[in-house]
Parts: C-alpha cells; structure tokens; sequence
C-alpha cells in the first residue's frame, strides 16, 4: 500500500517524472541515440565525479539513502515486503510501491536535474537533457531502490519491526 501523499508531495512527484520523461525524450529527439552519443554520455558520467560540483556524487545518494532508511523502518514495522523485491515480484502493489518511492526521492530527483543542469551549462557551455535525466535517475532513485529493502531487514533485526510480548504479570 503507498503511504499517503501530500498535495505538495503529489506535485513534486509528478513534476520529477514529468520532467525526467521530457528531458530523456528530447534528448532523444535532439542528439538520437548513436553509437557515437552512447560513447559521449558513458565519457561524460564517468567523467563527472572528477570534475566541478563533486559533491553532488555524495549529496545525492546519502540524501536517497536517507529516504531509503526512513521507509525501510516504516517498511518494517507495517509489514511491508523488501522494496526491490515486491517490484520484481508484487504485480498487484507494484506501481503503488514505485510510486511510492518517487514521492520519496522527488525532491533529490529535482536537485539533481538541477544541478546537472548548471554543471552542464558551467563545464560544456551546452545542455544534454537525456544525460541530466540518466545522471538524476542513477544518483536519485537507483541507490533508493537498492538501499530501502535493506534498510528494513536492519530495522528486523534490531527490532524494531517485532511486536514485543506483553510483560509477565508479577504476582507475589
């Protein structure tokens, strides 16, 4: 079952993927798909990291693994199945559980289109929207994805999803 959602929360949600949907389309349309783009995109993110804004390779996975904690937790103390798992195997609940995780990372989604957009515009003078879209992707969602099933087996294992037993009435 999805958590539910603000009004706020809805509409940073649909923007993120509105705008991760619109940015992989035209990049598609403006520079295709090639061999020639693939070699240029995989060049340019394993380029990145090296380059200016850096922090942003770590800012954006802590913050999705932070939300990654957050709902495992939740995840283990309603039950829930482990996240990556119940979307490869869950038809039922499987675009609740993913929409669920986009209302989680939608935010880091958006500051990380953001900020691909600026380190584009300050390091190559241009813009890639399909790469913006794949960067936002791999360094949002991806480790939100990974992390939040594990996140909840920890939450298991130190209790926190267990239901503690009544204590023993002390009669003397």
């Amino acid at each position: 079952m999805a958590r539910t959602a603000t009004r706020i929360q809805a509409i940073l949600a649909q923007v993120a993927i509105a705008l991760v949907i619109i940015f992989a389309l035209v990049g598609l349309v403006l520079h295709g798909f090639s061999a020639e783009v693939r070699e240029r995109i995989f060049t340019s993110i394993a380029e990145r990291p090296g380059g200016p804004m850096t922090f942003r390779f770590i800012l954006q996975p802590v913050m999705a693994a932070v939300m990654a904690a957050i709902d495992g937790i939740r995840d283990a103390r309603t039950g829930t199945p482990p996240y990556f798992w119940s979307l490869l195997t869950g038809t039922t609940e499987r675009v609740d559980r993913i929409y669920d995780g986009v209302i989680a990372t939608s935010r880091v989604i958006l500051l990380g289109l953001g900020m691909d957009i600026a380190y584009q515009l300050i390091e190559f003078k241009t813009f890639y929207p399909g790469e913006a879209a794949i960067v936002a992707v791999l360094l949002a969602f991806i480790p939100y994805l990974l992390l939040r099933g594990p996140f909840a087996r920890l939450a298991l294992i130190w209790g926190v999803g267990k239901t503690t037993a009544a204590p023993k009435d002390k009669r003397s």
